[in-house]
């Protein structure tokens, strides 16, 4: 009989831990705003500033999405693209790229968005 509070213990911590961990998960959308937003704009068209910066900074939209794979975005994320855009790869953590490569793509890409 001793033994029944401790599995029901056990059993509440398995699950509380593991709405834990699904509540931590990367949100794309939070690091697209903290992290890229600043540049790529809020819907994804380039700010002023960043356009007059870096003059060859894409809208993103389906038609730039159109032959970008979501592994394309992530290899950018990781190693930048020239010199204008800097690698996230020490940044954030490779959930975080694929979060954020996966909103971009979802958000911005349009019909696009459902090429692998």
């Amino acid at each position: 009989m001793r033994l029944f509070p401790v599995v029901i213990a056990m059993a509440g911590v398995s699950v509380f831990g593991v709405g834990r961990l699904a509540a931590q998960a990367a949100d794309g959308k939070s690091i697209y705003g903290e992290e890229c937003r600043t540049c790529h704009g809020a819907a994804g068209k380039p700010t002023q500033r960043a356009v007059s910066q870096y003059k060859n900074m894409p809208t993103f939209d389906a038609a730039f999405f159109a032959h970008r794979s979501q592994d394309s975005v992530v290899a950018v994320l990781n190693h930048g693209m020239g010199k204008d855009m800097k690698s996230f790869k020490s940044k954030l953590s490779a959930e975080e790229i694929a979060a954020v490569a996966k909103y971009v793509k979802e958000t911005f890409g349009g019909a696009a968005a459902t090429k692998p």
